[in-house]
């Protein structure tokens, strides 16, 4: 059932670090043209989609339990926003740097070492007793975090063949929206029973588990032997770091002068990194990948929908409960089809990506979401939960449609051995897309507090219609 090793993969020299444990396992050799054999195949994708599970359920559980943890650490509503803001500020800065790594010293090296220490600081916050230490852990759980994120799909390109390959693109993008959609059902239930640091220490036991699944399923890419450049790493953080607190600032009411001086401060050192970049043979910002242009518009076609879904979801609980009346527990039911519909689109889409071009199946699920979105804006004073529910579901098809051909494309059409530093840029335009739409829901909150949720939704399907079409232009390209 394994692959033959290619005449290129036999005559690579062998990595000295394979005989150690986190070094072995299956090779590259095995993985570039079959995928993993099956039954191997289904294990490993159980580590990708169990440390990706814990990674994406961080980020939404610690959201509802901040009023719990400020009580409880004896810290100010403001002060516990670190308990967020932390661990997205850790992932962010460290995406690119760490799938640039991977590329270098081989994908699975750096997945199960972030999965290691985000496992460990899992342990370290639930014993944290003051908001500091907390928020210090949530740091390292963060870069922990984006060891996992950042070569995740690369994984998935070494375990899937490439005529399957969308399917393993599907499963990824079905766990990311399960566990975005459970999380704060999750933490609620958790808070019911028990205190908030079982939030955390429920990390533990599923992440050993995941390691040890990962040592023995998980293949292994023997990388390539050049200098890592830790000044680009440096500036890398630097402007995304920069730009996460003017769009941040932006939202929140800081002033003009502060937002504008961080922003200046990310353009500058941007212009410099990324001149950087240019004379590096594999730059860290993957712009060798940015020039082809199926790869470029891909990145645009993500962060767009990712801010128009971003805007959605921050918005619509104040439109249901605000506006329409309706109470928290029917807020979570009615917004339930939007994430249910996903987890139905995403496998049909990913298996139909294999054959059907990303271009056309992105542009119609966006056209659709988009209309979905125009339709929650325009509901009414008094709508029927129906009508609501099948607004979301419509919503959410639109995104399951999109969004695994879409990631399959990136993938696809970055050179193998560069497959690090499209899973770095995949995540970072999700990213990039969801922190700017939650900035434009309070920027355009604190303009129209009256009518927000309906500009906000109205913004989205704007944002979304740029997808579509950016989407669509994708066709004309050849990846």
């Amino acid at each position: 059932m394994h692959a033959q090793p290619s005449r290129k993969d036999s005559s690579m020299p062998a990595d000295a670090a394979s005989a150690t444990s986190l070094a072995a396992g299956p090779t590259l050799a095995d993985s570039t043209e079959q995928g993993l054999p099956i039954p191997q195949r289904y294990w490993a994708m159980l580590v990708i989609a169990l440390a990706l599970t814990l990674a994406v359920l961080d980020s939404a559980i610690a959201n509802v339990a901040l009023p719990t943890i400020a009580r409880n650490l004896h810290a100010s509503a403001a002060g516990s926003i670190w308990v967020v803001n932390a661990y997205q500020l850790a992932i962010t800065i460290s995406l690119l740097p760490l799938a640039s790594l991977g590329d270098r010293i081989g994908y699975r090296r750096i997945y199960l070492a972030g999965l290691i220490l985000f496992t460990a600081a899992s342990f370290g916050c639930a014993l944290s007793t003051s908001l500091p230490t907390l928020a210090l852990a949530r740091v390292v759980q963060g870069f922990g975090a984006a060891g996992v994120m950042s070569v995740n799909t690369a994984l998935v390109r070494m375990i899937y063949p490439p005529a399957q390959l969308g399917r393993g693109v599907a499963i990824n993008a079905m766990v990311v929206a399960v566990s975005s959609a459970v999380g704060p059902t999750i933490a609620s239930g958790v808070l019911a029973i028990a205190s908030w640091p079982w939030l955390f220490a429920i990390n533990v036991p599923i992440g050993i588990a995941a390691i040890v699944g990962g040592f023995k399923a998980l293949p292994m890419n023997p990388g390539h032997e050049s200098p890592y450049d830790y000044l680009s790493a440096v500036m890398n953080a630097f402007v995304f770091g920069l730009l996460i607190f003017a769009v941040d600032g932006l939202g929140h009411g800081e002033s003009v002068g502060w937002v504008a001086a961080e922003a200046l401060g990310a353009l500058v050192i941007g212009y410099f990194f990324v001149r950087r970049q240019l004379t590096q043979p594999a730059p860290l910002l993957p712009i060798d990948l940015l020039k082809i242009p199926v790869f470029a518009l891909s990145i645009g076609t993500s962060v767009c929908s990712f801010c128009a879904q971003m805007l959605a979801f921050v918005s619509l609980p104040f439109l249901l409960q605000d506006t329409l009346g309706f109470s928290q527990v029917d807020t979570g039911l009615l917004m339930t089809p939007w994430p249910a519909v996903i987890i139905i689109a995403a496998p049909i889409a990913g298996v139909l990506s294999d054959k059907v071009s990303s271009g056309w199946l992105g542009g119609v699920g966006l056209a659709a979401m988009t209309v979905g979105l125009l339709l929650l804006a325009t509901l009414g004073a008094h709508p029927e939960p129906m009508q609501i529910a099948w607004r979301m579901a419509l919503c959410g098809a639109g995104f399951g449609i999109f969004q695994s051909p879409n990631n399959r494309t990136m993938l696809s059409a970055a050179p193998r051995e560069r497959s690090g530093g499209a899973s770095g840029m995949l995540g970072t335009a999700r990213l990039t897309g969801q922190t700017l739409g939650a900035a434009l829901v309070a920027l355009i909150f604190g303009i129209a507090p009256q009518n927000g949720p309906i500009i906000v939704l109205y913004v989205a399907a704007c944002f979304s219609a740029v997808a579509a079409v950016v989407s669509t232009l994708r066709v004309m390209q050849r990846a």
